[in-house]
């Protein structure tokens, strides 16, 4: 019992200490933000399944729009964009094993301090987590050239698996605090909420 209460509040401490995904971002150096004012999506978008719009695809393109439209730009349903946004998200399990030597005593507490006697064999743990990842892109959709993308990576929790709107919520937030301008090519002063 004692044991499951120290590797309860290990994790406790370890998932506070978490510090949410890693965040990167790329512009294209020759890409001209100041001619920008418009964005849409493109017919078939990432989260798409066989040419079905998913529900996950419903949460980007709202989380795509307030951030859009908190910089200054105009969504059009067709036609003449300036820019074409897009998004993926991914998830896959990942597996980490750990082992450890077997010592005799609490924990093994005495291994290296004064030489305990050390019975042979290992601990051996496996985890198990999900890490997502998640890409937007922005085109330019008269060049056909990807002129901006950011990139998030992390860990996806118990939490975030259950409420997967709020999830992107966050994450998109997240990668547009990258995002290098507004309309007119002003610099980026943040998102709305």
């Amino acid at each position: 019992m004692k044991k499951i209460v120290a590797l309860i509040a290990l994790t406790l401490a370890l998932s506070a200490c978490e510090s949410g995904p890693k965040i990167r971002a790329n512009t294209d150096a020759n890409a001209n933000f100041h001619n920008y004012k418009t964005y849409t999506f493109p017919e078939k978008l990432g989260t798409d399944r066989d040419g079905v719009s998913t529900p996950l695809t419903s949460y980007f393109k709202e989380a795509v729009r307030r951030e859009m439209d908190a910089r200054g730009y105009r969504f059009v349903e067709s036609g003449d964009a300036d820019l074409f946004v897009n998004f993926h998200a991914n998830a896959r399990e990942n597996v980490d094993v750990r082992s450890t030597p077997a010592y005799s005593g609490y924990y093994g507490y005495r291994a290296g301090v004064y030489g305990g006697w050390y019975g042979g064999g290992s601990d051996v743990q496996t985890v198990r987590y999900k890490v997502g990842t998640c890409n937007i892109d922005v085109v330019d959709a008269h060049r056909r050239q990807l002129v901006w993308e950011g990139v998030a990576e992390g860990k996806l929790s118990d939490k975030v698996m259950k409420d997967p709107r709020g999830a992107v919520n966050h994450v998109v937030t997240e990668i547009f605090k990258q995002y290098p301008g507004n309309v007119g090519g002003a610099p980026a002063t943040g998102t709305s909420s």
